[in-house]
């Protein structure tokens, strides 16, 4: 099953400031938690509900977030970026 996807403002401001290379990429690694919502790694504390993808690309570790709302069939994309205050931002942006 194929789930719709919703991305936040924050999400899309920072991807459309990326290289095409890791463009593309980041499509692709969307597109893969789509087919398969259970990727990434499920999250506890502020941060409950939130999954965590994690790949690589261009030598960098990259971390992708985002919620799964199965009653709704839609996956909601949060956030794109490298582990450095990834969580911190994620946590101040879903508080706001």
């Amino acid at each position: 099953m194929r789930y719709q996807l919703k991305t936040s403002s924050k999400f899309n401001k920072v991807k459309k400031r990326l290289p095409s290379d890791l463009r593309r990429a980041v499509d692709r690694e969307v597109k893969r938690i789509s087919e398969e919502p259970s990727l990434g790694e499920l999250k506890t504390g502020p941060l409950s509900g939130v999954r965590v993808h994690k790949f690589g690309c261009l030598g960098q570790l990259y971390l992708l977030a985002y919620e799964v709302c199965p009653d709704e069939n839609t996956i909601y994309v949060y956030a794109i970026g490298g582990h450095e205050n990834f969580y911190r931002d994620l946590d101040r942006y879903l508080k706001s």
